[in-house]
């Protein structure tokens, strides 16, 4: 097997205006990073985005929103990103909000080959707007039909020269995982790259055959990610000023 760690310009080629890109992002906190900053840097525009959270403002997909790089979004909501809310308002970004549990099993149909997949949720709401509704054994589903991109860019904790990832805790969510097999093309940001072998069998969570190209994050690691640091900071600073008042 190949080695295919890559350098971010070699990705940078497989990426362009006007593709479909998944994004294995939860409001930036498990993106590709480095490579978003890569096509920021190249002009990519025009983007079909599938992410499942808007990201925000100065992370993930947001980058690219507030950069008005995008053009249309297929994601769960986008409150966490007000630009992307704003674009919306003005017409400047066509956004489908997709159900969280709908949204992963297009995923999974576009990476399955499968024609759709059939569900209650959002029946009688705006959501079945434009939709074939069926009945069956007395009861109505929505059928949603797959997703799928021209370019996956996942975020990994782990991965190997042949492409074997490993994801950490809530990294193995829908976006990362799901994502890997649904476009076209695969592209993995790892924090470490490791030796060929030392990821066990039950550690690979995406194998080796589903990743085109592995990139090395080269900047600061990113093993816990930024809101949890933020949040876990504010925490400590409450307990330090409750200390410091005797408990009060």
């Amino acid at each position: 097997m190949k080695d295919k760690v890559a350098t971010l310009e070699q990705c940078l080629e497989h990426i362009h205006d006007g593709q479909t890109i998944m994004f294995g992002d939860l409001h930036g906190e498990m993106s590709a990073e480095e490579i978003i900053t890569g096509m920021l840097d190249k002009g990519v525009k025009d983007i079909d985005a599938i992410a499942v959270a808007g990201g925000m403002v100065d992370q993930g997909v947001g980058r690219l929103i507030a950069a008005h790089r995008v053009a249309s979004l297929h994601t769960s909501h986008i409150g966490l990103n007000p630009v992307a809310g704003q674009q919306m308002f003005d017409g400047e970004l066509k956004v489908e909000f997709i159900p969280q549990g709908t949204f992963t099993e297009r995923i999974h149909c576009g990476g399955a080959g499968l024609g759709g997949c059939l569900t209650p949720t959002g029946v009688g709401t705006s959501v079945e707007e434009g939709k074939q509704k069926l009945t069956i054994e007395g009861k109505e589903y929505l059928l949603e039909l797959p997703l799928h991109g021209d370019v996956s860019l996942v975020k990994a904790w782990k991965g190997d020269r042949y492409g074997n990832l490993k994801f950490r805790l809530t990294g193995r969510n829908c976006g990362n995982s799901y994502m890997s097999y649904a476009s076209d093309f695969v592209i993995a940001e790892v924090e470490e790259l490791v030796e060929v072998g030392d990821l066990g069998p039950d550690d690979i969570d995406v194998p080796a055959p589903v990743v085109d190209l592995v990139y090395v994050r080269q900047k600061e690691k990113r093993i816990y990610y930024p809101m949890w640091k933020k949040l876990r900071a504010k925490a400590e600073a409450r307990a330090a000023k409750t200390s410091a008042h005797g408990g009060e």
